[in-house]
C-alpha cells in the first residue's frame, strides 16, 4: 500500500476500538513471569552452555599478551575464545565501535574474550583466570578540554539570515553556556542473547533487540554469511530506550561460543559492563544565544553544541530542535562531534532533543525573565506554524499553544509562586516551572502478514514490543480494520521469519507498524471480496456484508486459511511538510532550604501527538518519559575518569535512576487531534515526547523555588547548596 497523500475521512474516524482504552494484552504474561525474555528461553533449544565476557581494562592501546591456559583448564569450561585468535570481525554500518577480534583496544570494556562453561559460576570464575597485558596509548577523554579548544571545527548545520546583525540590533539578548551529562539507558533487562550456530550452518538467535532486520543484517555482515542463514527472535524486550537498536557484543560472543563448542550458548552482559561496553547518550556542552525585541518577539537564535563520539560516530545532536521549534527569522545552529576515546555514544530516548530541550527551555525561561514576561506567554508569542528555516514548509498539525494554555489552566499556573524564593512551607522552598516539548514524527516502511483461520485472525510482523504496547495497538488495528473483536486476534511479533516492519525506535514504531498491519488487512479484505465475487464489502461484527450477502468471517473460506501480506510505503509528499509532536510540561518542586535537596511534588504533561491509539499504553509511555526526565534533571550522570578514559559509576548503585519514591503525582492530558498527513490512522508517535523538556521544567522550578539558576545537569544538591539564600 502506498500512502501518497493526506488521508480523508476513514474508518478510524468512526472507530470503536482504535483510540479507546484497552489493557495490555501481554500484561498478564509479564506480571506472572510467563513472558519469555531472551536469557530465559530455556525451552527453545536443549544443552545450552553459558558464556561470560572478558573486557578490556584500558581505554586505548593494544593487547600484547593473553594467556587463557588456566581458564581452559578450569572445571566445567568448554571453550575460551580470545580476541587475539581472530582477525577483526567486519563492522556493520550501524556499528561505530569494534565488537571483537584483533589486538587493538578502542575503548574501555571492549570485549576481548568469552569463556563458555556449563554454568554461569564456572564461566565467571574461569574468566578471572585469563592473564592480559596491554600497551596503552594516549587518548582524549575530557569534553571540557575539547570545549576550551574548540574553534568552530565544523560548518553550521543551518545558518539563516544575518544572525550577528540581529544580535547587534536587539535590545535584549541572552548568552549562556549549559552542560548535560552522559547518560546510560539503564534498562531493566540487560543485553542478552542465546545463539545456536552449532553446525556452522543455520544461525538461530534469541535476543533482546529493538530492530530485528537491522540486527539480522548486521550479524550477516559481521560473520560474512548470507542473511538468509540467520533467524532472529525477540518477542519480548525488557526495555531498550535506543540501547538495543544495534548489534552488540552479547550476540557476537554467543555466536562465537556456539560455533566453537557445537552447542547453543547464552551470554548476558553483566550490569557493570553494560555502561562501558554498550552505548550511551553523550554528554554535551552548549552555548545558546537568543536575541529579542522589546515586544518579546525572538529575532535570532545562535546555538552551538559539542558532544563526544568514537571516530565515525555522530554524537548527540543537541541543536536540532532549535531549528524549528520557535519563530525567529535569523538563526545559526552548529553541532561539533568530538572524536574521543570514550565508549560508543549513540541513540538514547529522544536523541538530540532530550539534551537540547533541557537547555533551550531553560534559556527560554531566562529570556522571558529578562523581558519581564510570563514564560508561558513568551512561548505563545513566539509560536510558529511553519518551519522558520523554510517558511514555505508548514507544520501539518501543530497545537503547541493549546498545550501551553491547557496545561497552564489545569496546573493552576496563575497561582504559581511569582517571586523566586517567595514561597515556603517549613524547611521547604516551593517552586513552579514549565517547559515546551517537541519531537519529530517520522515514519518508516513497515510490513505485516495476516492469516484468517476459521474466524480468527493471526497477525505476523517482526515489529518488537519493548514495553511500549505494540502487541495491544496492533491487535486493536487489526480488529478495527477487519470488524472483529480483539479477542479473536492473535499478534505474533519479533521474529525474522515475519515480514519486515519499522521496528521500535525514534518514535516511528507505533505509527509505522499500525499502518503496516492496516495495509495487510486491506489486502486480506481484497482477497475475501474476490473470493466472494463482490466489488465492495463491509467488515463488521465478525461478518462480511455486501448487498444481500451477509456471511460470518469463519465461513468465508470453508475451513481453509486465507493469507495476505502487504507493506506500507510512505510517499515523498511528506518532504514538503513539517510533521511533529508537541507538548508542555508543568512541574512543582520543593527544595530544602538547608541542604538543597530537591523533591518533585507534582507533574503535568499536555501532549499533541495526533490520534492516540490507546490512552492507556500512550499514558504509560509519557509517564515513563517524564520519569526519565526526573532522573536526567536530578540524579543521572555518568562520571568520566578523564585520565583512564572510562565511566566510573558503571552500575545501578553509582548511576542513580529515578525510582518510585522519587515520582509524585503525574497527570497526562492528550489533545483530541489527528494528523491526516502522518498515516492512514492519523496517528503520531508519543514514546519520546514524554521526556522532552522535562528536565528543563524541573530546572526552572528549582530556580523559581530558590532563585538559584543551575545550568549544569544533573542538578544535584552540591550544585545548589552554596548558592541558597540565607535560611
Amino acid at each position: 500500500m502506498d500512502f501518497n497523500q493526506s488521508t480523508e475521512d476513514n474508518l478510524f474516524d468512526h472507530a470503536r476500538i482504535i483510540g479507546k482504552p484497552h489493557a495490555r494484552i501481554d500484561g498478564l504474561l509479564k506480571v506472572t513471569g510467563r513472558a519469555p525474555y531472551a536469557y530465559e528461553r530455556h525451552d527453545v533449544v536443549a544443552n545450552q552452555l553459558v558464556g561470560y565476557p572478558v573486557c578490556a581494562t584500558i581505554a586505548r592501546g593494544k593487547i600484547t599478551h593473553m594467556d587463557a591456559s588456566a581458564a581452559r583448564a578450569a572445571p566445567g569450561v568448554a571453550a575460551v575464545i580470545t580476541t587475539l585468535e581472530l582477525e577483526p570481525l567486519a563492522r556493520a554500518d550501524s556499528n561505530v565501535a569494534h565488537l571483537f577480534g584483533g589486538a587493538t583496544v578502542e575503548h574501555y570494556h571492549q570485549a576481548i574474550a568469552v569463556v563458555v562453561a556449563g554454568t554461569l559460576e564456572q564461566a565467571r570464575g574461569a574468566a578471572s583466570l585469563i592473564d592480559v597485558r596491554y600497551e596503552e596509548a594516549p587518548g582524549v577523554f575530557d569534553l571540557e578540554d575539547a570545549w576550551s579548544r574548540l574553534q568552530n571545527t565544523s560548518e553550521p548545520i543551518a545558518h539563516i539570515g544575518d544572525v550577528d546583525a540581529a544580535f547587534d540590533a536587539a535590545p535584549m539578548t541572552l548568552d549562556e553556556t549549559y552542560r548535560t551529562a552522559s547518560q546510560s539507558h539503564a534498562m531493566m533487562e540487560p543485553h542478552a542473547s542465546i545463539v545456536d550456530w552449532s553446525d556452522g550452518g543455520q544461525m538461530t538467535v534469541w535476543t533482546s533487540n529493538q530492530m530485528i532486520e537491522w540486527t539480522r543484517q548486521a550479524l550477516a555482515t559481521t560473520f560474512d554469511i548470507d542473511a538468509d542463514r540467520i533467524r532472529l527472535e525477540s518477542p519480548y524486550v525488557g526495555g531498550g530506550f535506543g540501547g538495543k537498536l544495534w548489534l552488540r557484543a552479547d550476540a557476537v560472543l554467543a555466536a562465537l561460543g556456539s560455533r566453537e563448542t557445537g552447542r547453543p550458548v547464552k551470554v548476558a552482559l553483566p550490569r557493570p559492563m553494560i555502561f562501558n561496553n554498550a552505548t550511551h547518550r553523550s554528554g554535551t556542552i552548549q552555548r545558546l544565544r537568543i536575541a529579542a525585541g522589546s515586544d518579546g518577539k525572538i529575532t535570532a537564535f545562535d546555538h552551538s553544541a559539542i558532544s563526544h563520539t568514537l571516530p565515525g560516530g555522530s554524537g548527540e545532536d543537541a541543536v536540532n530542535q532549535t531549528r524549528c521549534f520557535y519563530a525567529g527569522e535569523n538563526r545559526r545552529v552548529a553541532h561539533h562531534p568530538i572524536d574521543m576515546g570514550l565508549p560508543e555514544s549513540a541513540d538514547m530516548r529522544a536523541p538530540g532533543e532530550a539534551s537540547g530541550l533541557a537547555v533551550l527551555e531553560i534559556a527560554m525561561d531566562e529570556m522571558a525573565e529578562k523581558l519581564g514576561m510570563d514564560p508561558v506567554a513568551f512561548r505563545i508569542l513566539n509560536d510558529t506554524q511553519v518551519n522558520p528555516e523554510e517558511p514555505s514548509k508548514p507544520f501539518t498539525e501543530r497545537h503547541f499553544v493549546e498545550c501551553l494554555r491547557k496545561g497552564a489552566d489545569t496546573f493552576g499556573w496563575a497561582k504559581r509562586n511569582l517571586k523566586p524564593g517567595g514561597q515556603r512551607e517549613g524547611q521547604w522552598l516551593i517552586g513552579h516551572g514549565m517547559a515546551g516539548a517537541y519531537r519529530g514524527a517520522p515514519t518508516m516502511t513497515s510490513g505485516a502478514r495476516v492469516r484468517l483461520q476459521n474466524g480468527r485472525l493471526i497477525v505476523e510482523t517482526d515489529m518488537t514490543d519493548i514495553g511500549t504496547g505494540s502487541y495491544t495497538i496492533l491487535s486493536q488495528t487489526a480488529a478495527e480494520t477487519m470488524g472483529m473483536e480483539m479477542g479473536d486476534v492473535e499478534v505474533r511479533l519479533g521474529n525474522s521469519a515475519y515480514p519486515t516492519s519499522s521496528g521500535s525506535g525514534g518514535q516511528f514504531g507505533a505509527t509505522s507498524a499500525t499502518a503496516g498491519v492496516y495495509a495487510a488487512c486491506v489486502a486480506l479484505q481484497a482477497q475475501i471480496a474476490k473470493r466472494l465475487n463482490v466489488d465492495e464489502a463491509r467488515f463488521e461484527n465478525g461478518r462480511v456484508v455486501a448487498g444481500q450477502l451477509d456471511l460470518a468471517l469463519a465461513d468465508v473460506a470453508d475451513g481453509e486459511e486465507i493469507v495476505a501480506e502487504d507493506t506500507i510505503n510512505f510517499g515523498d509528499f511528506k518532504d514538503e511538510l513539517e510533521i511533529g509532536t508537541f507538548g508542555a510540561h508543568f512541574v512543582e518542586v520543593a527544595v530544602n532550604a538547608y541542604t538543597g535537596e530537591t523533591r518533585v511534588r507534582r507533574m503535568l504533561a499536555v501532549c499533541d501527538a495526533g490520534r492516540i491509539l490507546n490512552p492507556i499504553t500512550a499514558r504509560s509511555q509519557v509517564i515513563g518519559g517524564m520519569t526519565m526526565g526526573v532522573g536526567a534533571a536530578l540524579t543521572e550522570g555518568m562520571s568520566v575518569d578523564t585520565e583512564r578514559g572510562f565511566f566510573v559509576n558503571h552500575d545501578l548503585a553509582g548511576y542513580e535512576v529515578a525510582v518510585h519514591a522519587d515520582i509524585p503525582e503525574q497527570e497526562v492530558i492528550f489533545l483530541d487531534t489527528t494528523d491526516a498527513a502522518s498515516s492512514p490512522l492519523k496517528a503520531k508517535g508519543v514514546g519520546e515526547l514524554g521526556i522532552c523538556g522535562v528536565a528543563a521544567a524541573i530546572g526552572n522550578a528549582i530556580y523559581n523555588a530558590t532563585g538559584v539558576r543551575i545550568r549544569e545537569y544533573p542538578m544535584t544538591l552540591d550544585r545548589i547548596i552554596e548558592q541558597l539564600p540565607a535560611a
